[in-house]
């Protein structure tokens, strides 16, 4: 079945010495693996190495033979050229980290349209924006919406928030966050792209980042800490 779509693209695995393996998350069909043969020598120019950068957005013609098996491309190109995140180390990093955990996150081999339309949307914010020191947070956390696991704040005004049952209680469970935790999750579930960036402090935002990982983890099975994690701690610490 040949296939027009928009793609995102979540991560890349070098196979043997001049071939890819693509993993897309594409406006169609969900998530997609390709196939890329000599995306490193330049016999094709349609499918150079330069398309496939962490969370590029791409329009793309497939076959799609849907068995399970790696797909193939027939036709790349960009469908939003970012102007800064290649060259903004912070962002550069962001995106890098934030494509581990959509990797991680996403398995699913079916259309999210809201998902997708989310993704492009933040992407592109990040791409014309300065002030961006709290995107990677804001993204786990609005990500969850489209996961099934988004805080549940109906009673948001009690003291502990539980990890496990992704709720507000009043009293605190074995796996409930802190009082002062909590109160950070709060001020983030509040918290748009366009609102205010620095409304946490560095020391703050760490623990953020390891209550969403954690997150993350009590609600995705086989979900990994990503490898990029330090250097992104570095860059804001």
């Amino acid at each position: 079945m040949l296939v027009k779509t928009k793609a995102i693209v979540i991560s890349t695995l070098k196979f043997q010495e001049k071939s890819l393996i693509v993993k897309c998350f594409t406006q169609s069909h969900g998530l997609k693996s390709y196939f890329v043969r000599d995306a490193f020598s330049g016999k094709k120019n349609n499918q150079k190495i330069a398309y496939f950068q962490s969370l590029s957005i791409l329009e793309i013609e497939a076959v799609h033979k849907n068995k399970g098996t790696l797909e193939h491309f027939k036709e790349i190109k960009t469908a939003i050229p970012f102007q800064t995140i290649p060259l903004d180390i912070v962002k550069s990093t962001m995106v890098l980290f934030l494509s581990e955990i959509l990797h991680h996150a996403i398995h699913e081999e079916e259309k999210n349209d809201d998902l997708f339309q989310y993704l492009e949307a933040a992407l592109q914010w990040l791409d014309t924006h300065s002030e961006i020191s709290n995107f990677h947070l804001i993204l786990m956390l609005e990500i969850t919406k489209f996961l099934g696991f988004y805080p549940d704040t109906t009673d948001q005004n009690l003291p502990f928030f539980d990890m496990n049952e992704g709720v507000f209680s009043l009293f605190q469970a074995m796996s409930s966050l802190s009082e002062h935790q909590s109160d950070l999750l709060k001020k983030l579930i509040d918290l748009k792209l366009d609102s205010e960036q620095k409304v946490f402090q560095v020391a703050e935002r760490q623990i953020l980042l390891k209550i969403l990982i954690d997150y993350y983890s009590f609600h995705l099975d086989g979900f990994k800490k990503p490898k990029s994690l330090e250097i992104l701690r570095e860059i804001f610490s």
